[in-house]
């Protein structure tokens, strides 16, 4: 979100005892939730109760559950669907389903996936933001970008998320460096990222720019 946010105003905001960093700008607002449900859904209720958006979305990276879907990208489905219970949240516009898983999803678990949601990417973080955001009544979409092949085994990663959402990058380069045999997908992942955040924030900021001029236009009428 890097290229997008830059320019933006910084807020350093407080919401049921813990600290959210904001960025704002006109009448769009930006908080970096997290890695994993629970970071996202709490970034998503900080988000509704201190600004009342009219609309929130949820962006970042995702999963190729489809394998013609290539690193980089862009996806903006019309269903949500929470693989931990079977609940969906139907879009407006958008094509195609994403699924939230609750951990990273390897390649078997994204066949899984697909054979049981008949859905095309799979992210972590899609379903407990839409949940936030029914629960107050506020309209749900979701943005994202894919970082990593259907077929690409990601590097173990998980245990290095805190409860918080935070990645230990430090604790996992050292534990990267004395495991030579998984640099490859260490660098692998570091390529698939960059270009994934390359092509996330320009559809961002142009999805931005049009749901403003949407507002405007609306508001003058």
């Amino acid at each position: 979100m890097r290229p997008l946010v830059r320019f933006w105003s910084l807020s350093d905001r407080e919401h049921e005892g813990r600290r959210f960093r904001f960025f704002e700008h006109n009448d769009a607002v930006a908080v970096c939730g997290g890695i994993g449900p629970e970071a996202a859904r709490r970034a998503a209720e900080a988000v509704l109760a201190l600004y009342h958006p009219e609309i929130i979305y949820s962006v970042g990276f995702a999963g190729a559950l489809d394998p013609s879907l290539k690193v980089g990208d862009i996806v903006q489905p019309s269903r949500v669907v929470n693989a931990s219970d079977g609940s969906s949240t139907i879009l407006r516009g958008g094509a195609g389903i994403l699924v939230s898983f609750a951990s990273i999803a390897s390649p078997d678990q994204k066949k899984k996936l697909r054979e049981s949601f008949g859905a095309q990417a799979v992210d972590m973080e899609a379903a407990s933001v839409a949940r936030a955001a029914e629960a107050r009544g506020i309209r749900f979409a979701a943005l994202k970008t894919i970082s990593d092949a259907s077929n690409f085994a990601l590097p173990p990663t998980e245990r290095f998320v805190a409860a918080d959402g935070s990645f230990a990058e430090f604790r996992f380069t050292i534990f990267a460096a004395m495991r030579p045999w998984i640099w490859p997908r260490v660098i692998q992942l570091a390529r698939n990222s960059s270009l994934a955040s390359r092509k996330l924030s320009p559809a961002l900021s142009n999805l931005v720019k049009v749901h403003l001029s949407e507002v405007h236009t609306s508001a003058s009428d």
